[in-house]
């Protein structure tokens, strides 16, 4: 099999990438890498003028590789990756020669969410920056993203390569996850998200980037792109990468990843000519593949693995509480929702207002609930336009774009119901929900043609 110049040297990026994962374990590795990014980044888009979209490449590097600097201590600014993609895209968009739609809907929500800032009320011994950074560095980036990608035309090849690039430093945390974790023998498993597996660092980043690279490696395969040279080499690093986060015990990322592909594999099915087989096919194989993958990992965990996803604790006991104390904290925000309806309590009042109820001093695991009670009714008007635009861009297009956009708006709402806006990745990917992906007649016809 002959191989073009692009992707021999895709294969040797990915070979890099594995042999990152290791030369991660050396900690200055990370910080330089991370400082090179952000700066050759940031000359690469102004030298290119942003020409072939170099912004959002750069961009979809940083947000697959955030989770994995910060569990090595690569990020010298906790919000760095944040604001590294905010640049980015925001420098795409100012030096780029062609001209982009400006979408007035996403500026109105910028402007409705600073309004938060004046009702800023945290004791005087934190910092109020810290607050409003913390609590809007997300949003913001998410706006930022969605003026950059609001009908910007994409072909699907740049978006495959996209995603690819997002892959490689996904691939790079899984082998220093790989080489981090003890032997599975030597673990002790509880109907908790685990730590130990999830290289010391929060298992729920974690999961949820593994759960984006699962997606990535099925949109390959299923668009006939090749990772590695083999087929079944691609494969394997599917299921390997699930295996991954399922034994890390934190289920939203998986189960985002799940509802995400499944998604995706609708509107593929549909957009085929031989619907009814494809459906057979795909869904029989992913049914066979997952349900022996849970059994297997689910021996290996002594069944802890089962008591994690159906709620019960290591005696095999229901629990009262599904989400693992969220529903307490959701709560309390809408509770803070309902006694200031208006404009809220303020930017990053949420934390502090519980800590006066029940001295616990938790950040929102729900950027939803979080709007809502900080932004009162300013808030919901921005979840409603945040739903609204991008459901009614995706109806407007054909089935085979729907798979992606679909796919990256249910990445976005999971994500931000169980893990709020803590990384880059919702608010990028949700950018992605309204572009226009196009394809060529070739492309279309070689996709749906009949097996």
């Amino acid at each position: 099999m002959e191989y073009n110049k692009s992707y021999k040297t895709e294969f040797i990026l990915v070979l890099l990438h594995l042999m990152l994962g290791a030369l991660l374990l050396v900690g200055f590795v990370s910080k330089i890498l991370s400082l090179l990014i952000f700066f050759a980044g940031l000359i690469y888009i102004i030298k290119t003028k942003n020409r072939n979209n170099q912004a959002i490449f750069w961009s979809a590097y940083v947000v697959g590789s955030e989770v994995m600097f910060r569990m090595t201590g690569g990020t010298f600014l906790y919000e760095l990756p944040k604001y590294s993609v905010l640049l980015f895209l925001f420098l795409g968009l100012y030096v780029e020669k062609k001209r982009h739609h400006v979408s007035i809907s996403y500026l109105t929500i910028i402007l409705l969410l600073l309004i938060g800032i004046a009702f800023v009320d945290i004791p005087f011994n934190e910092s109020i920056r810290k607050a409003i950074a913390f609590n809007l560095s997300g949003p913001i980036l998410l706006c930022v993203s969605a003026l950059y990608f609001y009908k910007r035309k994409i072909a699907i090849s740049t978006l495959l390569n996209v995603l690819f690039y997002m892959l490689l430093p996904i691939i790079s945390m899984v082998i220093l996850l790989y080489l981090k974790t003890p032997e599975i023998d030597n673990i002790r498993f509880s109907s908790n998200a685990n730590f130990t597996t999830s290289g010391g660092y929060g298992p729920n980043q974690v999961a949820t980037i593994i759960g984006l690279g699962s997606f990535i490696v099925v949109a390959h395969l299923l668009f006939k792109k090749r990772i590695f040279p083999l087929l079944f080499i691609d494969m394997f690093l599917f299921v390997y990468i699930i295996y991954r986060g399922l034994i890390t015990f934190s289920r939203g990322g998986m189960i985002t990843a799940m509802l995400a592909i499944s998604a995706f594999l609708f509107f593929y099915i549909l957009a085929r000519k031989d619907k009814i087989q494809q459906l057979f096919k795909y869904t029989g194989l992913i049914m066979l593949f997952g349900i022996a993958l849970f059994v297997y990992t689910a021996n290996l965990t002594g069944g802890m693995l089962i008591n994690r996803y159906t709620n019960k604790n290591a005696a095999g006991i229901t629990k009262s509480d599904f989400t693992t104390g969220r529903i307490d904290l959701f709560k309390s925000e809408l509770e803070n929702f309902f006694e200031h309806p208006f404009f809220g309590i303020g930017v990053g009042g949420s934390k502090y207002e519980r800590f006066e109820e029940t001295d616990v001093l938790a950040a929102s695991h729900n950027e939803v609930s979080r709007l809502l009670s900080e932004h009162g009714m300013i808030g919901l008007i921005v979840l409603i336009l945040l739903l609204l635009i991008p459901a009614n861009h995706i109806l407007n297009q054909p089935y085979l774009a729907r798979a992606f956009l679909s796919a990256f708006l249910i990445f976005w709402f999971l994500t931000i119901n169980h893990s709020a806006m803590r990384v880059a990745f919702p608010a990028f990917i949700y950018g992605m929900s309204v572009m226009i992906i196009t394809f060529n007649t070739e492309e279309e016809e070689e996709i749906t043609k009949i097996t």
